[in-house]
């Protein structure tokens, strides 16, 4: 399936936002739900993300890193067959070129495993940060001001 197919279903299987239906000053009547009180604006799926990450450590950066190792070994093949033809000189390059982009991948990847293992912590530290600030204000602390 590709992108559009994948997207198409994502669009259809959304629901509808409607606007409108808030509550005084604008605020949400549904509380903790998206708005005219619907489904929530936003969602996390915390054993999705943990199971992302996984593949990515378990799968994706050790296949990488065996495909690069397998590319290198026949180039390094093939340099040695054209040794002293300009062809050689030119599979140098291609493999210098090659071991960067193969860097940056694994670095990429590592760095998207990461974002998703540390979402959940995240909005965890957000949460309490806002529970939090929201304990600190009340009636006794509205009086002691004054």
């Amino acid at each position: 399936m590709g992108f559009d197919e994948d997207w198409a279903g994502i669009r259809s299987g959304a629901p509808a936002r409607t606007h409108g239906a808030t509550g005084p000053a604008g605020t949400d009547p549904g509380g903790a739900t998206g708005p005219a009180g619907g489904a929530p604006d936003l969602a996390t799926a915390p054993a999705k993300k943990k199971a992302a990450a996984h593949t990515i450590e378990t799968e994706l950066e050790p296949r990488t890193g065996k495909a690069a190792r397998c590319a290198d070994a026949a180039t390094a093949e093939t340099v040695a067959a054209f040794d002293g033809w300009a062809t050689a000189s030119g599979l140098k390059t291609v493999e210098a070129t090659w071991d960067k982009q193969v860097r940056t991948l694994l670095a990429r990847l590592a760095t998207e495993r990461d974002a998703l293992r540390g979402t959940a912590v995240a909005f965890g530290r957000q949460e309490l940060d806002t529970r939090t600030r929201i304990a600190g204000v009340g009636p006794s602390s509205c009086i002691d001001r004054y």
